[in-house]
């Protein structure tokens, strides 16, 4: 399933061809924009240049939460249980994350809602290096083994965990390590540190492409999900405590309408426009590499920002399986989302 890289002249020709059609709109957003009349607000995230966040990257690249009168500032933390810990500690006020930590959150008593969600599928692998497990058969090889993941609690230990209790490993049987995201979650991988990896892109096409990763689970599609989850698995979204939303609304919406305006430019968005826009260190050193990785996920984001009508009960399907809080709790799902901003948005930007 490993997409080849961009040739380098192949790359070339694209970015001389899309050059001008990125820089005119993002500068002419910028040109617009004096200040932040809603003031400033904190999102935390966890692993800022992984895909799974693309469109909050997005957004903020190209000016768009700038344009909404919004001054955003991204705080950048190893995992996304990380990101969800500093919001509930006061740290951040929103939260670019998995779903279901909201439900997590309700299920331990607090109010959280998804304001927009990002992605429609999970967005993460689950490779094994073949140097620690080279007579690697299936995923009943990994008992006894370590794999590692952005942070225990995080969406890359639970898609790891349902992966291992689908091909009937006990979770048991396997240690989970926390290894963060980048160049530390690769480095440990292939240092023998662990001797599996579940996470997200760039980094998983990234171990696959050097010949030394199997991918042996795969979340990075629409059917993949649909295969594993039955339905529509919600994914990353921007989730924020119900008192932010009713105390700050006019800046809930900004961030709204700048995630949507971002989803809406995907849509249609070149592979130069692409690169040329999210932050060099996102490509990891390679253009290339990124831009498959990216075709590989793209069909996966949300095309209006809309929940799901089932996503919210197919997560709490899928996840009571692994989160013994989750089967105990009685979750109210119409109080784990909103539609509301998402539909102002999409007036506004014509979604």
């Amino acid at each position: 399933m490993s997409l080849p890289p961009l040739t380098r002249r192949a790359f070339g020709a694209v970015s001389a061809l899309s050059a001008a059609a990125v820089w005119a709109p993002a500068i002419g957003v910028r040109a617009q924009t004096d200040g932040a009349a809603l003031g400033r607000v904190t999102v935390a995230v966890g692993g800022q240049g992984v895909l799974y966040h693309l469109p909050l990257a997005l957004a903020d690249a190209l000016g768009y939460f700038r344009l909404e009168g919004l001054d955003v500032v991204v705080r950048d933390y190893s995992a996304g249980a990380l990101a969800w810990q500093a919001v509930q500690d006061g740290a951040a006020d929103v939260c670019s994350g998995a779903f279901e930590h909201v439900l997590r959150a309700q299920a331990r008593g607090h109010a959280y809602r998804a304001l927009v969600v990002q992605g429609r599928a999970p967005q993460l692998a689950l490779g094994v290096s073949l140097r620690s497990v080279p007579a690697y058969k299936d995923l009943g090889d990994l008992a006894g083994r370590k794999v590692g993941v952005s942070s225990v609690g995080s969406s890359t230990h639970l898609a790891a965990s349902l992966m291992l209790m689908r091909a009937g490993v006990p979770l048991r049987e396997v240690s989970f390590v926390g290894v963060g995201s980048g160049t530390n979650a690769m480095n440990a991988l292939r240092s023998g540190q662990v001797q599996a990896l579940c996470h997200a892109d760039p980094i998983m096409t990234l171990l696959e492409q050097k010949a030394d990763t199997r991918i042996v689970g795969d979340l990075r599609s629409l059917k993949a999900a649909q295969d594993m989850f039955s339905g529509t698995m919600p994914a990353s979204c921007l989730y924020a405590p119900q008192a932010f939303i009713q105390k700050q609304p006019a800046q809930a919406q900004a961030l709204v309408n700048g995630v949507v305006h971002a989803l809406k430019w995907l849509q249609t968005a070149a592979p130069a426009d692409l690169v040329k826009t999210v932050p060099p260190a996102y490509l990891m050193g390679d253009r290339g590499l990124y831009l498959a990785a990216f075709s590989r996920v793209r069909e996966t984001y949300s095309t209006n920002g809309l929940m799901p009508d089932e996503g919210p009960a197919t997560a709490l399907r899928v996840l009571s399986r692994v989160l013994p809080e989750l089967a105990e709790a009685k979750i109210e799902l119409a109080r784990t989302s909103t539609s509301d901003f998402v539909r102002k948005a999409r007036q506004k930007y014509s979604v």
